[in-house]
């Protein structure tokens, strides 16, 4: 197969001359090409005279970046750098990955996609649109490099807890991608976002003059999926090895699409595994805190899409790992949806949640709303919870009466609001150690500041994926895994929870600071190889072969010597 080849070359080097070179984001190196290399590849007059080194570029980038009024601002000149220096957008994400995660990811990539259409600039990945689904394979051969690890796709239509974003949905590949190359080391040239455009039911989009996807409302039922096979063959003749991540696909599509695929290539939902890990990693590090085990807690969940069952599928792995039975197991969940407690007279259940749902004998004297379901209050009311997930998007739901019931009745009562972006979570993080007094331990799906409370700083953990999907792509990738299984998952989650700093110090954050992330990735990384040798699904490796493996294909942002 072709690869994309320069206009002009610099004899059997294969490296662009003059503007080819400058225009190449994964070449490019700017003011800080040496002066043979200027003078090898013709760059003489094109630059300023004075050659930087990395670290002074970044020092000037920060300053550009700095300067921007507001965040959205700020991801556009991070997107440009992007297109422009790959080197020094990674390394300068690196040197400030705390101050610039929220920008290049959630929570701003979600405005991003909203404005996808107005602030484009360049080509990044793939458009594989509804109507040229005759010609995937073709549109598969036009990516800009033939090698790729990771491919993340999305079809836009549950954009976060902002909705169907159309082809404006390709800003999550792009963003998440960012992230495994940033944190799990995933060379950059050999990422592929991708959005399957099949249209949108967003009435603004379709309205916007300047709405760059098919304007044409959703394809729906057996041509969707037809056209998502089309998509899925495809991948498996052009890209046999390559781990296909499926992205913010709505609860009716998502896990039918990961249940049909699982078996056949290598690939995972992020949305239903990776947040499920996260989540138990950090539950995990709670429980520690607290002093009981996981096998003892009662467990709420606010909201029952893709993401809700796959978190409490996470939570009830984990508990039958540690003893409990199926039955016993599933008694410890107390699901919540729009319609109330999942419970087995409700008849409107898919049977994902029909495994959660409580005998309806055991909720049948329990009170009741206005509308006859058994509400998040009514549950908290009557059972003895000590964990409350929130994966709902419903802003404020968790309540101060609801934090202080829990309060009153658990000594270090667990509350994760998970959902984003920050106008959909489920509870301020400052007040529900508030509300409890400071005794809650806190994890939230959007970034929150820590909290004083008495004089005490409590760090909020951002129970974010970036904790899990690059770390899976790095362990894949080293591995050679051929699939991704649910142990694979498991163990990624528990060696995060092996390393969260509360267990060193319960007044610490649940989850290690994103400085310290790269280095947990490859533990993360060690431990899914692991398990993919036990599961048969990689190649048998000794540990220390496998540690290497990792360590060699966690790429860290440098410049190469084009002329030596």
């Amino acid at each position: 197969m072709a690869t994309v080849q320069p206009v002009t070359q610099s004899g059997e080097s294969g490296i662009p001359r003059g503007m080819d070179l400058l225009d190449r984001p994964s070449l490019n190196k700017g003011t800080a090409f040496m002066e043979k290399e200027r003078a090898t590849f013709g760059l003489h007059g094109l630059l300023p005279p004075y050659v930087e080194t990395l670290e002074e570029q970044v020092v000037r980038a920060y300053e550009a970046f700095r300067k921007k009024d507001n965040d959205l601002e700020r991801h556009i000149y991070l997107r440009a750098l992007q297109d422009t220096n790959e080197v020094l957008f990674y390394k300068l994400l690196l040197d400030h990955i705390e101050e610039m995660t929220p920008i290049v990811y959630t929570p701003t990539v979600a405005q991003a996609c909203e404005q996808f259409s107005h602030i484009y600039r360049r080509p990044r990945g793939l458009f594989i649109s509804y109507p040229l689904r005759d010609s995937i394979p073709q549109l598969l051969r036009n990516r800009p490099n033939e090698d790729v690890d990771v491919i993340v796709v999305t079809d836009g239509e549950r954009i976060l807890g902002i909705g169907d974003q159309g082809a404006g949905g390709l800003g999550i590949p792009i963003g998440k991608l960012s992230l495994y190359t940033l944190i799990g080391g995933i060379r950059p040239e050999r990422t592929l976002p991708i959005v399957l455009d099949v249209g949108t039911n967003n009435t603004e989009r379709l309205n916007d003059p300047e709405y760059l996807g098919w304007r044409h409302e959703r394809i729906t039922g057996q041509d969707y999926l037809d056209f998502v096979d089309r998509f899925v063959q495809a991948v498996k003749h052009e890209l046999p090895g390559t781990c296909l991540q499926w992205e913010d696909f709505s609860t009716p599509h998502a896990r039918p699409i990961l249940q049909r695929y699982r078996d056949q290539l290598l690939t995972f939902n992020d949305d239903i595994q990776g947040t499920a890990a996260v989540a138990l990693g950090a539950v995990l590090g709670a429980v520690k805190v607290t002093g009981k085990s996981l096998k003892e807690q009662q467990i709420v969940m606010l909201g029952a899409g893709s993401a809700g069952i796959g978190v409490a599928d996470g939570l009830r792995a984990a508990m039958k790992g540690d003893g409990l039975t199926e039955d016993e197991a599933r008694s410890r969940f107390w699901v919540i949806d729009k319609n109330g407690l999942l419970h087995s007279g409700r008849k409107d259940l898919t049977s994902e949640q029909v495994v959660y749902a409580q005998p309806e004998g055991r909720v049948s004297a329990w009170p009741r709303t206005s509308d006859g379901h058994i509400g998040l209050a009514d549950v908290i009311g009557k059972i003895e919870a000590t964990v409350l997930i929130g994966l709902s998007t419903v802003g404020g739901a968790f309540s101060e009466p609801i934090a202080h019931e829990m309060a009153r009745k658990v000594e270090r009562p667990i509350i994760f609001p998970l959902s984003n972006p920050t106008s959909k979570s489920e509870a301020k993080a400052e007040d529900l150690i508030r509300w409890t007094d400071g005794r809650a331990l806190v994890a939230s799906g959007s970034p929150f500041a820590p909290v004083t409370y008495h004089g005490r700083r409590i760090p909020i953990a951002q129970c974010n994926n970036v904790y899990i999907f690059p770390a899976m792509g790095l362990g894949v990738v080293a591995s050679g895994a051929r699939r991704v299984t649910e142990p694979m998952m498991l163990a990624a989650a528990r060696a995060l929870g092996a390393n969260s700093p509360a267990l060193k110090d319960p007044s610490a954050s649940l989850l290690p600071p994103l400085t310290d992330i790269r280095r947990v990735a490859a533990d993360i990384a060690l431990a899914v190889g692991i398990e993919a040798q036990r599961n048969g699904v990689a190649p048998k490796l000794g540990e220390e072969e496998l540690r290497r493996r990792v360590h060699e294909r966690q790429w860290t942002p440098a410049y190469t010597n084009f002329a030596e």
